[in-house]
């Protein structure tokens, strides 16, 4: 388990304002605060996409957003919003050369409401939303049942409400707190809730879910989701997004299953296949139009849980992969 002195803050220069050709000074003002960067703490990320973090050297997470404060470059001025879903860096300020490829690109507020911490949503509204989509096979009117673990957290709060909006009929979280459970059947539209750190989870499984599980948004794995599984239907589908129950254990990505949740799997015929968002990069236009569209009307209800100041960044990470969170968690570095 992370803790709080697996970090070190520390003031640095700031960056040259001599700027070369297409780069840019940014100032950060909001990071996001990841599970998968658990896994960017192993010398072996079990993903290519990530990088181990080096010791000693600046963390370089996920999702970020900040302004330009300088510009080299034709298309980017003082101002323009910058916002990377990959590879932005722990630090107030720092410079980046604009170019194809680098993920860093110009954000128009005003499609996020005017909000900056907004634009952090979008990243994992794409993976829930996209998720739900490619891997979850909703078929509307056939009054199936969808079941997210992982449910008070930013990805699995979204995807449980596209899956109702794709066609789902019954909808069930499992969390790990009552505040948890209370939010997601008052304040979101989940049918049921389960605190799996109190409930017995097959038991209140098998009374929320009488029909059995047809989609499984599986956010994090192990115990959990053996009992989610044991209650799958035939030709039913896991959505394999993330194993945080899993990530501090010396296990590959994504673990395997016991012989009897695999003999369950192959016996059912249930689709668990590993998703991954960077590969529907075609289908990020649209999605981006939808999910927006969908929080603007209220028909997906977002929350954050944001913590305050760089040098609490690492606490952050250490309190999410507590439960700690509600929603998106996220660290306010600094104001435009």
């Amino acid at each position: 388990m992370p803790e709080d002195d697996n970090f070190r803050y520390e003031t640095c220069a700031y960056p040259s304002e001599d700027l070369d050709t297409n780069e840019v000074l940014i100032k950060t003002c909001y990071l996001s605060i990841d599970p998968a960067s658990r896994c960017q703490m192993n010398e072996d990320t079990g993903v290519l996409y990530l990088q181990p973090w080096k010791i000693g050297e600046t963390i370089v997470g996920l999702s970020g957003v900040g302004v330009v404060v300088k510009s080299a470059h034709p298309d980017y001025n003082a101002g323009d919003v910058m916002y990377s879903f990959l590879k932005w860096p722990w630090i107030l300020y720092f410079t980046r050369k604009i170019t194809d490829g680098t993920g860093f690109r110009k954000i128009d507020l005003a499609t996020f409401g005017g909000k900056m911490s907004m634009v952090l949503h979008l990243g994992v509204g794409l993976t829930a939303m996209i998720g739900i989509q490619q891997k979850g096979h909703v078929t509307p009117g056939a009054n199936q049942t969808c079941v997210v673990s992982g449910a008070a957290g930013a990805c699995g709060s979204i995807a449980g409400q596209v899956a109702l909006l794709e066609g789902c009929k019954n909808l069930v979280g499992i969390c790990g707190s009552q505040e948890k459970c209370d939010w997601l059947v008052t304040a979101l539209p989940f049918n049921g809730a389960i605190n799996y750190k109190k409930d017995n989870v097959d038991q209140k499984l098998a009374e929320l879910c009488p029909a059995g599980i047809d989609v499984y948004f599986d956010n994090v794995g192990g115990d959990i989701s053996d009992s989610v599984i044991k209650q799958m239907n035939k030709n039913s589908h896991v959505v394999l997004c993330g194993q945080i129950s899993q990530y501090n254990k010396d296990v590959p990505y994504p673990p395997p299953l016991t012989d009897s949740i695999q003999q369950k799997v192959n016996e059912n015929n249930i689709t668990r296949e590993r998703f991954l968002v960077l590969n529907y990069t075609s289908e990020f236009d649209h999605a981006t139009w939808q999910l927006l569209q969908w929080i603007h009307r209220g028909e997906v209800k977002i929350r954050e849980t944001v913590t305050e100041g760089l040098g609490n960044a690492g606490r952050a990470l250490v309190s999410l992969m507590r439960g700690g969170n509600m929603g998106k968690q996220l660290v306010h570095v600094s104001d435009p």
